[in-house]
């Protein structure tokens, strides 16, 4: 294994032993090289390595910070290749993807979705529901908060289209890792009105914290599907 990836690993396990604290930043570049006996750009591939799997995010003018949620343990990681959005996902299956915006505002986060998309009470966020279908027929209900300062441009065109897309191909940013958990519900209301659940049917919810290549969180979501119509696959892939 590389030098990198070795001191990569070692503070991956540091971070999941909560071995630095979640309310600090850990380490810097300089410290980290003196430890290792190794370059700074050594270190550098190290941290954004732990960046890209949303283990680590920096702070500019503050230092690098574990991602709280990494350090969950019921939380299942999810690769950058696998954010690609329900659009372009079913897309590629050649099925047609339509949205019904249910909500769509601006406004100040409360401390739980401050918290998770790592922003101040007062920073705005939108705050996002959309029923999708998939072939005419409902498939998922999205309930996503993302930074407006961070996620800018977002308008009914886009929540008609795809969000991913733009964040991608419109704003040029890179999405990084995320982290999900995933819940067996009982049906609410919204469930039984727009995915047409039956009351005693159980519904698949998936909450979700997205990050960009930085490490910076882009999007707090719950999506809430029937048990028929969803499927959750874990891919686990070896590094040698």
């Amino acid at each position: 294994m590389v030098k990198y990836r070795q001191i990569s690993e070692i503070i991956r396990k540091r971070i999941m032993n909560k071995e630095y604290s979640a309310d600090e930043p850990i380490p810097n570049e300089i410290s980290l090289a003196e430890e290792f006996g190794c370059s700074r750009m050594t270190i550098k591939k190290a941290l954004d390595e732990l960046v890209m799997r949303g283990l680590l995010y920096r702070k500019r003018g503050h230092g690098t910070f574990i991602v709280k949620s990494a350090v969950d343990n019921d939380l299942i990681n999810v690769t950058v290749d696998e954010s690609v959005g329900l659009t372009n996902l079913l897309k590629l299956q050649g099925k047609k993807v339509t949205s019904k915006i249910l909500k769509f505002e601006v406004k100040f986060p409360d401390k739980e979705v401050a918290d998770q998309l790592s922003i101040d009470l007062k920073t705005p966020v939108y705050e996002i529901m959309r029923l999708r279908y998939v072939e005419g027929e409902p498939y998922v209900i999205e309930h996503t908060y993302m930074p407006a300062s961070l996620i800018t441009g977002i308008n009914e065109e886009v929540l008609h289209s795809s969000i991913y897309r733009h964040i991608t191909e419109t704003l040029k940013l890179t999405m990084g890792g995320s982290f999900r958990k995933v819940r067996a519900c009982k049906p609410n209301e919204w469930d039984i009105k727009y995915l047409e659940c039956a009351p005693d049917d159980p519904v698949l919810e998936v909450e979700q914290i997205g990050y960009l290549n930085t490490g910076v969180p882009f999007e707090y979501s719950f999506s809430r599907h029937r048990y028929d119509k969803f499927v959750f696959t874990s891919v686990n892939i070896r590094r040698n």
